[in-house]
């Protein structure tokens, strides 16, 4: 007779965002059916009032199942995530059942070290396991909250993609994938790419993702870049996985963040990357060894890294192999899940 043991916290499968993308990964590997996993999805991207409704559904129905049960695995991220889960929290808490949490966040100073400190400190202190996304966040919680003990790193995982897959033909183009948002620093990649254009005439830019498309339009036409920068909205299936295969550098010159599932997806399709040294990244990447790094907002040199990348095949092809060596080892979905397997185990 099959045991009834995970209950899996988060956002709705429909949600944007980075907790979904991972947990659907969950979903599709051998830890969910094995572990009998079902997923109380919390939030949605509706009006207010939508929202509310599918919180309410999923707290009922996480309340039905919860007494059979034997862990419960939160995912969350800022303070609003963490202020919805704590619902689901308290009840799993009174039940005695084990409680893991997972830590998304893409910023100390809007979590564990804002006005919702306390907040954070009872969650973590009170789980049996806290999993953060690399040593960088592990830090940064230790610093905030000496005294914890239960805090484990592991990475967010890559999605499997065919061999095959790799061998598209490439297209010159550079690819941004996520919000475009001043966090991600899309603006920094339009100015950087507008002072080598010129000198890369066969080259572009292409941004996948929703956020201010509207803005960064109207940039674009300032540095008459019309015919070189196209913004796709945000993109699935499919159409994203066709951006992945025939790009041939990715590049995110983000301000602050966790580990982004984007870096993961470059890594999954063997792309060069080029990014800012933040959040989990420099766990890593290396600058000149398998990456570019620069610094948050330093747009000179983010174009010297991007027009280098640009005119060299060798550095392409290097950059390449070590984005398929982290997504076939420490990154792999077998590898993720044989961690979070071993730590329902102990649980």
């Amino acid at each position: 007779m099959r045991i009834n043991n995970v209950l899996v916290v988060a956002p709705s499968r429909k949600t944007r965002g980075g907790i979904t993308a991972v947990v659907k990964l969950y979903e599709r590997s051998a830890l969910w059916d094995s572990w009998n996993c079902f997923w109380i999805e919390t939030h949605i991207d509706k009006t207010k009032f939508l929202k509310l409704m599918y919180f309410i559904k999923a707290f009922i129905v996480f309340l039905a199942k919860l007494p059979f049960y034997n862990i419960v695995h939160i995912h969350l991220s800022e303070p609003a995530s963490a202020v919805r889960k704590t619902f689901f929290f308290i009840p799993a808490k009174i039940l005695r059942k084990k409680i893991i949490l997972h830590f998304h966040s893409f910023s100390p100073d809007t979590t564990i070290n804002s006005r919702f400190k306390r907040l954070y400190k009872f969650l973590f202190s009170n789980c049996n396991k806290l999993i953060v996304l690399s040593s960088y966040w592990k830090e940064s919680v230790l610093n905030s909250f000496p005294a914890m003990n239960n805090v484990e790193i592991i990475y967010n995982p890559c999605a499997p993609i065919e061999f095959h897959a790799l061998t598209a033909k490439k297209e010159k183009y550079i690819l941004f994938a996520g919000t475009l948002n001043q966090r991600k620093g899309y603006e920094d990649l339009i100015h950087s790419f507008s002072r080598i254009e010129s000198i890369n005439s066969e080259w572009s830019v292409v941004f996948a993702g929703n956020g201010e498309i509207e803005k960064g339009k109207d940039l674009v036409r300032k540095l008459n870049l019309d015919n070189r920068v196209i913004f796709k909205g945000w993109v699935t299936g499919e159409e994203k996985a066709k951006l992945f295969r025939e790009a041939s550098i990715f590049c995110l010159p983000s301000y602050a963040e966790g580990f982004p599932m984007a870096v993961l997806d470059a890594f999954s399709y063997a792309l060069p990357v080029i990014v800012t040294p933040v959040g989990g990244l420099p766990d890593v990447l290396k600058d000149g060894i398998n990456s570019f790094l620069f610094a948050p907002g330093d747009i000179e040199d983010l174009s010297k890294k991007l027009n280098t990348l640009m005119q060299n095949e060798h550095l392409q092809n290097k950059f390449s192999i070590a984005s398929r060596n982290f997504a076939t080892t420490d990154f792999s979905l077998e590898s993720v899940i044989e961690k979070i397997s071993h730590l329902y185990k102990k649980l």
